[in-house]
């Protein structure tokens, strides 16, 4: 059970009620993280609202995928882990060798992703501040440094909801409990 309420258009505060509808619309079904940040309307409404902005970055759906479960896995956040592999697999069509990589956290089979995958990783690790050999690494993938930025825009949209499933604990969705992760001992 869920540490904080999940929230729902029936106990959610007014301002919260667009975004589940938004939500709701949008998916089928309103995912429990939502629930979880409708507690703070604030918070979902950020999620959503830089959700949609990071939606727009220079990244292709595949490679925001890639620093959404790159960001998922490092945090521990089974939640977003389940919830970015139903949209790599029903919404990017990716394919399994790269998405179980990526929730294997082992070397990806594309030399372009693993080199965004690698730099996620040190964007947090290091709270941002990478060697010049990791940026240079990053930049001979073929990415330059508007890409940089929106690692950190894509890590800033995963922390939010990374870290707010893991205060709260929350529950999957029946409709994710297919893409269920466990993170490594």
């Amino acid at each position: 059970m869920s540490r904080i309420t999940v929230q729902t258009p029936e106990s959610a505060a007014a301002a919260s009620l667009p975004y589940l509808a938004q939500a709701r619309a949008k998916n089928g079904f309103i995912p429990n993280l939502l629930g979880v940040l409708a507690n703070a309307p604030a918070a979902l409404e950020t999620y959503l609202t830089v959700s949609e902005i990071n939606s727009r970055s220079s990244f292709t759906l595949a490679e925001r995928e890639v620093v959404q479960l790159t960001a998922a896995t490092t945090h521990g956040c089974t939640f977003c882990v389940a919830g970015h592999t139903a949209i790599a697999y029903k919404q990017g069509k990716l394919p399994e060798t790269l998405v179980e990589g990526l929730r294997q956290q082992s070397t990806l089979p594309d030399v372009k992703l693993e080199a965004l995958a690698a730099f996620t990783r040190a964007v947090i690790r290091q709270r941002g501040a990478v060697t010049d050999a990791e940026l240079q690494d990053f930049k001979a993938a073929g990415y330059g440094e508007q890409q940089a930025i929106e690692v950190v825009l894509g890590v800033a949209l995963a922390t939010l909801c990374n870290f707010s499933n893991s205060l709260a604990a929350t529950e999957l969705n029946p409709e994710l409990a297919a893409y269920r992760w466990q993170l490594k001992a």
